[in-house]
């Protein structure tokens, strides 16, 4: 792989890095010059079991590339291992200068027969996680005026999706954190950004691949690999990234996309105040066209990735 310096000198702490767009994400930034610590508990993507062996696969192939990096299994989901977490960058590589918040499990439902450690368990690793994590980190990035963070959202909570509640609220809570991060710390020179990441492994499962039609799609969308959104993850955590932040950004495949934040669409004013007869009157018809479909994140984006 292409190695760079644009990371060169800076510590970066990737979570969820045992697989995936973590991994990819880790192993750009090491070919980017940075040294690496490689977080992951190794457990399955519905949260299950638990080994070092999928941290230690992507060190070693950090490795074996050239790169430094260091392991840590701990788990983001709770307040005290996040910052051992931290301090074992720190630990390894003497500072930290960027976060990159990716662990995640699924535990997929409809909504109306989730339970309640279904929800928890998600909201704990993927919002929870975040703050965590970059709570741990910020007291190191407000000492030394600089640092980057850089989280993963998802469109099925920018957008929505159906089966998802948890994984939905935990990613657009998590859009909400990362704005609160970047005002809050921008006196520091602290950068806070969003990803939602594309990649062929969440839906794969989906995807009829029976015709000719169909299969010519599936290897089209096969190549929307984990790996096309780490370029973007290196960017934000660079210097080059100097003065972008609290904004929503999405890749997927060649595509990138700045993403809307929520922001009033259209206003209605009665001076003497409003009835409940009266808005419906008058306020929703006035407000009905620039009502938001009950869409999901398939529906937006309906087309190919390119």
């Amino acid at each position: 792989m292409e190695r760079s310096t644009l990371l060169a000198g800076k510590v970066a702490l990737v979570t969820g890095a045992g697989g995936g767009i973590g991994r990819a994400i880790a192993v750009a930034m090491a070919n980017a010059g940075a040294a690496v610590l490689v977080n992951d508990v190794g457990v399955s993507l519905t949260g299950e079991g638990g080994s070092a062996g999928p941290a230690e696969q992507t060190k070693q192939i950090i490795e074996r590339q050239g790169g430094r990096a260091a392991v840590s299994t701990e788990s983001v989901a709770d307040w005290h291992s996040a910052r051992r977490i931290v301090e074992a960058a720190i630990d390894a590589f003497g500072r930290i200068d960027i976060v990159v918040n990716n662990a995640g499990i699924l535990r997929d439902a409809i909504f109306h027969k989730m339970t309640a450690e279904e929800w928890l368990a998600v909201i704990n690793v993927h919002l929870n996680g975040s703050f965590f994590v970059s709570r741990a980190a910020a007291e190191h990035f407000r000492k030394q005026e600089s640092g980057a963070f850089v989280h993963m959202t998802s469109t099925s909570g920018l957008v929505g999706n159906v089966g998802q509640a948890n994984y939905s609220a935990a990613k657009l809570g998590i859009a909400a954190l990362s704005k609160s991060i970047a005002l809050d710390m921008a006196r520091y020179n602290v950068r806070s950004n969003c990803i939602s990441p594309f990649a062929w492994s969440r839906m794969s499962g989906s995807i009829p691949a029976e015709t000719p039609d169909q299969k010519a799609r599936v290897a089209r969308l096969q190549q929307m690999t984990p790996e096309k959104n780490a370029p973007l993850a290196v960017f934000l955590a660079s210097d080059r990234a100097a003065g972008i932040t609290g904004q929503i950004f999405a890749t997927r495949m060649n595509e990138i996309f700045l993403m809307s934040q929520s922001r009033p669409l259209r206003s209605v004013h009665r001076g003497e105040g409003w009835t409940p007869e009266s808005i419906a009157e008058h306020a929703i018809p006035a407000l009905r066209s620039a009502m938001l479909p009950l869409d999901r994140s398939q529906d937006v984006f309906s087309w190919d990735p390119v």
